[in-house]
């Protein structure tokens, strides 16, 4: 059964893109997949048919009227930990880096084949399974003033509460489960998102960036995630 699924069995995907065109394109295969989709033209209706049910995934373009894609992200963030896909209609550095700032999963420029899309969207749900379904049970990891609770999926820094998206916590849980040793970008992927295919390695330098930001007193000057340059990032050995 599909993570978070309704009474049908079957994931619900929410699909956000104000060319009816693309919506048809997309929706055809995520239907024929077997997933419930529902349909959003503008950044208002998609934060309303958030508010009306539950979803598996949102599938979000970021160029959308009435209220583009970054702060619908950044809303729906907010108040659910549900994954999201950012479109975006440009190889534009700037809309990748914001929609992972706004907490978005993952991301593809369009034009894209359906079948990078379609193995996109199973990713995220297959995700986001693993996490419903993980039972924890593992000793949390400290070092230094950091503390990573498996459990719970709760990091503290010096005594408070860090809030990290899923993206966040499995790369950081990934790096500090083996201190010490270096992992490549294309390891990362490959732990986090299940391949590297279709998947620009930058996207790790955002989140490590956005990590550091959360859990380092002085990011220039990390204590816990480290670059090794040429290479990739290792934690902190004890």
């Amino acid at each position: 059964m599909a993570p978070n699924a309704g009474e049908t069995g079957a994931a619900r995907i929410l699909l956000v893109d104000d060319e009816r065109s693309v919506q048809m394109l997309l929706a055809y295969p995520l239907r024929k997949d077997g997933y419930d989709v529902v349909s959003a033209l503008d950044g208002r209706e998609a934060l309303d048919r958030f508010a009306e049910q539950r979803f598996d995934l949102v599938v979000l373009d970021i160029m959308l009227p009435k209220l583009d894609g970054i702060e619908v992200c950044r809303r729906l963030r907010s108040r659910s930990q549900v994954p999201i896909i950012m479109l975006t209609a440009k190889d534009d550095e700037i809309d990748k880096v914001l929609g992972l700032e706004m907490g978005a999963d993952d991301y593809i420029t369009k034009p894209f084949s359906v079948r990078e899309f379609r193995s996109r969207v199973k990713a995220a749900l297959r995700r986001a399974e693993m996490l419903s379904g993980r039972l924890g049970g593992e000793e949390p990891i400290r070092a230094g003033e950091l503390e990573i609770d498996f459990e719970r999926r709760a990091v503290t820094a010096r005594g408070e509460s860090v809030r990290l998206t899923y993206v966040e916590f499995e790369i950081l849980s990934t790096l500090a489960g083996i201190p010490g040793r270096v992992m490549t970008r294309e390891m990362l992927l490959e732990q986090v998102w299940g391949d590297s295919a279709y998947r620009d390695p930058r996207t790790i330098d955002v989140h490590i960036r956005h990590l550091r930001e959360k859990l380092e007193q002085d990011p220039r000057q990390p204590e816990y995630l480290f670059t090794v340059r040429g290479v990739g990032y290792r934690f902190r050995d004890e």
